[in-house]
């Protein structure tokens, strides 16, 4: 009995021992084959440097100003410690980037200087525009290029109610005044701008660009609804032939032949008539024309395509040009103080392009455009003038016209109308 107990309590033994070297050979073989997990690693982020016209800022002290009228480059860059031979090359150098001559007056400029300011100023910078400046590096090979700024974009919508013009209705929104500039582009083969009433409204969604945080100006406008005497007038923007057009709802281009009237903003001051009382002759006589008051200078433009077939003084009209724009149309502009560039008779002309401006030669009492059409030789009113539309939109592009049109009236119908 007692040996049984002795062979029993030395196999218990053997058994817990095997099992205990099994339990440590396990455990050994997990901590070498199992894979240590990493230790995530917090890298310090390093701020990025003050950039300005792609110059580190901290390294420089930086002084900015205005072009001042009559100053040029050598003017600015002599009191700044910059020798006239480096100026001379620094003018040679730049003619294929920019014409240092074109400087303008009121832009800005930056002149990047050491801080220690014993080696003087490394850099000048031109802004040509908002966007585009010209850096004129001023040491070594005295290198020299363009640069753009970052643009962003924002889209816009805006609504009003007409109570004397586009113009002060958008001013008095507080919106950019060129929103009606540009509205009036959309619109001018199909809403006569002099003619607008009171209570006509607009609504729009359009771009605006920034710069710096400021704003640059309108950019595209992409929908726009007009209500003009109760009557809404759609401009939906559509690419079709390679261009942008404006179409209504129904697919119909916006853009005519003609444009309603060759020159902007102004007031009648005299329409087409058979009998009118002439203010210097004393005597009632056909003014087959429509007088545009308008200041002295304002340009004119053409009303479209085509050939100039007079230009030249022409008695009581004044400094007048002709333009024959095919065998049916030909319109006549009057008492111009001079010429745009380039006109002359046999010049092709296209359609808004600046032909004249608005004077008083000739047998005027005052600046104004005395602008005539004629219809076969014969005068008609250019106010009641039906201009024939350009291509709709074509077959092929119906649905796709009808998908931006969709999502572009959408837009447009979230506008709340001003009340």
């Amino acid at each position: 009995m007692g040996k049984d107990l002795i062979r029993l309590s030395f196999s218990l033994k053997k058994f817990i021992t095997e099992i205990l070297f099994f339990l440590t050979a396990f455990l050994f073989i997990l901590l070498v084959i199992q894979k240590p997990v990493p230790v995530p690693v917090v890298e310090k982020e390093v701020p990025l440097p003050d950039m300005r016209y792609g110059i580190p800022v901290d390294s420089f002290r930086i002084e900015t100003g205005l072009i001042r009228k009559n100053q040029n480059l050598s003017d600015l860059l002599l009191q700044y410690g910059i020798s006239m031979a480096s100026i001379d090359l620094i003018a040679k150098k730049s003619t294929l980037v920019f014409d240092v001559r074109k400087i303008k007056a009121g832009n800005p400029y930056s002149l990047f200087q050491n801080r220690d300011s014993r080696t003087g100023t490394r850099y000048f910078v031109y802004e040509a525009d908002p966007v585009e400046y010209i850096v004129f590096e001023l040491f070594d090979s005295l290198r020299i290029y363009k640069g753009r700024k970052e643009v962003e974009t924002y889209v816009r919508t805006a609504s009003g109610i007409i109570t004397s013009s586009l113009w002060n209705a958008i001013k008095n929104r507080g919106l950019d005044p060129m929103l009606a500039i540009r509205l009036s582009e959309v619109y001018a083969w199909t809403i006569d701008f002099f003619d607008i009433k009171k209570g006509d409204r607009f609504r729009v969604v359009y771009d605006e660009q920034f710069v710096d945080s400021v704003s640059i100006g309108i950019s595209t406008i992409h929908s726009a609804e007009f209500e003009h005497i109760g009557q809404p007038v759609l401009a939906l923007r559509f690419f079709q032939d390679d261009r942008y057009d404006y179409f209504d709802a129904k697919g119909e281009n916006l853009r005519k032949a003609f444009l309603k009237a060759p020159l902007v903003f102004s007031r009648i001051s005299s329409r087409f008539s058979g009998s009118r009382f002439h203010p210097i002759l004393k005597i009632r006589r056909p003014h087959y024309g429509v007088d545009y008051s308008a200041a002295r200078g304002t340009p004119v433009v053409s009303i479209g395509d085509g050939d100039v077939i007079e230009r030249g003084f022409s008695g009581g009209g004044g400094n007048t040009v002709k333009i024959r724009h095919n065998s049916i149309y030909t319109t006549v502009y009057m008492h111009l103080s001079g010429f745009g560039p380039g006109i002359k008779p046999g010049v092709r002309v296209q359609q808004g392009q600046v032909i004249g401006y608005v004077g008083s030669t000739g047998l005027s009492t005052g600046p104004h455009l005395d602008f005539r059409v004629y219809r076969g030789g014969s005068p008609i009113d250019p106010l009641k003038m039906e201009a024939p539309p350009v291509e709709p939109v074509k077959p092929e592009n119906r649905q796709a016209f009808g998908a931006v049109k969709d999502s572009l009236i959408k837009e447009l119908n979230k506008i709340r109308w001003e009340l």
